[in-house]
């Protein structure tokens, strides 16, 4: 009798442990991101923390790449499992805008994870002034030999830059035709070029009182170029992108509201992938979305609110649900 109940009890403690490791999920992820470096690599950082705190053991790891564009195509071939991906390219991806020969279907929704970083046009103040330039249509009306610099081609926020001049009523071409010049350059080469007193404007996006910025602000008197309301409202509505405001005071050099556009950056998947996955994946990032915050200063306004906000694709169903569930 004394063997039976043994041998039962063994049975037993075996079934436990066999039902505990089929619920302790392990994940090995691949996110694909950017360049070493950067807020990208730490949110990466942010959301493998997430991921481990929720299912230990797991994994997320960061692949360098070109960015969103190129994370479009990653993420479409299966090459990742998860991406980063800015509103303004999953806008041209699914549109199929240029550098993209057709729509793309592929994907899916998981996370918004900020929406501030501002397109900022900053311009040599002494340039600024002596051109009476107080919004940027002011290059185009008055036909001002600008020497501008945007970030380097293949870049989103070089892209959305063309269109904020092009909407404005200066295009590169008009610019030129008026003696003036567009060059791109990587965000540290724009602010060498203002620097040197070889460019008079740096349109990037960049977060309020980024380090460069302040940096760039110490060498040289800046002031911020604002846009009208009807070009924000019409590059909203082209690239899916949200309307800013840099407040007056975010800068100790600027004393008034200036307008203009911000684009986001959100977390993607395949539209395909697995839905455990993804719901696990999201409550990880909602239940612990301090690991996300705590990366960088730059993250402190982000809630689950927020994450649950992005309208340019939809969500995968199931990071849906869990949103539903918070009551989002």
């Amino acid at each position: 009798m004394r063997s039976i109940r043994f041998a039962a009890m063994i049975a037993g403690v075996v079934l436990a442990l066999g039902v505990q490791q089929a619920s302790a999920q392990i994940y090995n992820l691949t996110l694909c991101g950017a360049s070493p470096g950067g807020l990208w690599t730490l949110l990466g950082t942010g959301i493998d923390a997430a991921v481990k705190k929720s299912f230990p053991g797991s994994t997320v790891t960061y692949q360098t790449s070109g960015g969103g564009l190129a994370n479009v195509a990653l993420l479409t071939d299966g090459k990742c499992d998860i991406a980063l991906i800015h509103d303004a390219e999953a806008k041209a991806a699914v549109s199929g805008l240029p550098p993209f020969k057709a729509p793309v279907d592929t994907l899916a929704t998981v996370a918004q994870l900020y929406t501030w970083a501002p397109m900022q046009i900053i311009g040599r103040k002494e340039f600024v002034d002596q051109n009476g330039i107080d919004i940027l249509k002011d290059i185009a009306t008055r036909k001002v030999p600008a020497r501008i610099v945007l970030n380097r081609r293949g870049n989103i926020a070089s892209a959305v830059g063309e269109a904020m001049m092009t909407t404005a009523g200066l295009s590169p071409k008009d610019v030129e035709s008026w003696g003036g010049s567009v060059t791109y350059a990587a965000s540290s080469e724009q602010a060498d070029l203002m620097r040197d007193r070889r460019a008079d404007i740096m349109i990037n996006s960049l977060f309020v009182n980024h380090s460069s910025i302040r940096e760039l602000a110490s060498s040289i008197d800046l002031a911020l170029i604002p846009i009208i309301d009807s070009t924000a409202d019409k590059l909203a509505r082209e690239w899916d992108i949200n309307r800013f405001t840099i407040k007056a005071g975010d800068y100790d050099w600027n004393d008034k509201d200036v307008k203009t556009v911000a684009i986001s950056a959100q977390l993607f998947a395949r539209k395909d992938a697995d839905p455990k996955m993804i719901g696990d994946l999201t409550r990880a990032l909602v239940d612990n979305v301090d690991e996300l915050r705590s990366v960088h200063k730059a993250m402190a306004a982000l809630d689950v609110k927020l994450m649950s906000q992005a309208r340019t694709v939809p969500y995968h169903p199931a990071a849906r649900q869990v949103y539903a569930a918070a009551g989002f």
